[in-house]
């Protein structure tokens, strides 16, 4: 039997949504290991100028306990 925890962060980017998932995940297999999902709980856009500035998305991801 597994059991499975749910985190929440927010990761950024300049490039794209894409890129911010990507990073996010990069990021966190760092210290936590085991992910097995990941999901877009929202995205964000942070607008400057008139432009978008920077990428921002809100992921849910499970990983098994040790």
């Amino acid at each position: 039997m597994s059991v499975a925890k749910i985190i929440e962060i927010s990761a950024d980017s300049p490039k794209s949504f894409e890129d911010a998932i990507v990073q996010g995940i990069a990021k966190a297999s760092k210290s936590v290991h085991g992910i097995k999902s990941a999901w877009v709980k929202e995205q964000h856009v942070v607008v400057e100028n008139d432009k978008v500035a920077l990428y921002r998305v809100d992921l849910k991801i499970t990983f098994v306990l040790d």
